[in-house]
């Protein structure tokens, strides 16, 4: 059984093209920002690439590295 979660590796002999790698989002502080779970937050502290601290009204979450749930609005 394979894990379906990994990337492909890219061969350097194949004729298609690599798979376009999606930008990481920068966060800056003040930020308006939308997670999937928790709603609507504004991001109080950025901790260099690593995480983002949101406040969403009632609760502060720390958010790690990748963002998969949080969206910059």
């Amino acid at each position: 059984m394979t894990n379906m979660r990994t990337a492909k590796r890219h061969l350097p002999t194949s004729p298609f093209k690599p798979a376009a790698v999606p930008p990481d989002e920068c966060f800056a502080v003040g930020s308006r920002v939308t997670h999937d779970v928790y709603g609507l937050g504004r991001v109080t502290a950025v901790e260099d690439g690593v995480a983002v601290v949101v406040d969403f009204g009632v609760l502060r979450r720390r958010v790690a590295r990748p963002y998969a749930k949080l969206t910059g609005l």
